[in-house]
């Protein structure tokens, strides 16, 4: 065996790491994500209160909940809340993002302040912000949280402020990667910022895009502690999203196995609209912005 062979069979294998590598982050998602929701489908199909041992039932609890009244309410509240988030927090965060890969004066500093409220528990705040729209004590004259339009929109920002710094953080790292000569190119040509922009950033951070909005998404879904702290499904049952309605059968109702019925459906909706993001987005194929340069 030659030289160049040996060294070719070496240099062909040693970018691949081995298999074993990826088995603490497998068995972390199958102890902390796939058995849990392994559990949740089971206990869909039986009756318990959290005491004692689960009786099958059937499908009586997703027949309960294909009839439920507040299915309907719930499922339009939970995807309006979805599409509004997605559509607020994609346009901050990508002109942030995209601001914070330059630069800029005190670029490195203020990004760092934006990226604050992302340390923050969601549940600290949600309670800062309802001291800020009590309407007895906040800031804000009027109450805002007794409004179905203004508890929703509280909602919206709340969820907004605290997760944007994540997407803008996505964003800056995909702007980064678009190579500068191709907006050095563009400038000869006589293409302005705005033309740049558009021609330019935007399809380049096509793929980021879609990276950022599936899990925009995905955390609309799974929406809990801001509308149980600010609104409490209020006011009447008009925020009252699909977590909400399953907080509601499990810890208010008792009914872990109805509750389960609805964590399953929103474990099966979050992964189909994932999947149908990534197959309409073209982000499957996994093709690189830089391809052929």
């Amino acid at each position: 065996m030659s030289t160049t062979a040996v060294k070719g069979g070496s240099r062909s294998g040693a970018g691949r790491p081995h298999a074993a590598w990826a088995l603490p982050g497998v068995l972390f998602f199958a102890l902390f994500a796939v058995t849990p929701m392994a559990l949740a489908f089971y206990l869909s199909f039986t009756k318990w209160n959290g005491l004692g041992d689960p009786q099958p039932v059937g499908l009586a609890n997703w027949q309960k909940l294909l009839s439920d009244d507040r299915l309907t309410q719930s499922l339009t509240v939970t995807v309006l809340l979805t599409v509004v988030s997605w559509a607020f927090q994609t346009v901050v965060s990508l002109l942030l993002g995209v601001w914070a890969a330059g630069r800029q004066k005190n670029r490195a500093i203020l990004s760092a302040i934006f990226f604050v409220p992302f340390l923050l528990s969601s549940t600290a705040i949600s309670l800062l912000f309802y001291a800020l729209l009590d309407p007895n004590f906040g800031i804000v004259h009027g109450d805002t949280l007794g409004s179905t339009n203004g508890a929703f929109l509280a909602i919206v920002f709340v969820g907004g402020w605290q997760f944007i710094p994540f997407h803008t953080l996505i964003y800056q790292g995909g702007a980064r990667q678009i190579p500068e000569v191709l907006y050095q190119a563009a400038a000869i040509d006589g293409a302005g910022r705005l033309r740049q922009f558009f021609s330019i950033t935007l399809p380049q951070l096509r793929n980021t895009a879609a990276t950022s909005s599936v899990l925009m998404v995905v955390g609309s879904l799974t929406y809990f502690e801001t509308v149980l702290i600010l609104t409490q499904g209020g006011p009447g049952t008009d925020t009252a999203i699909l977590p909400y309605l399953m907080y509601e059968a499990g810890f208010k109702s008792y009914d872990f196995g109805y509750a389960s019925a609805i964590a399953s459906s929103l474990v099966v909706i979050a992964t189909a609209l994932s999947l149908l993001m990534v197959k309409l987005s073209g982000f499957g194929a996994m093709r690189s912005t830089r391809e052929g340069m």
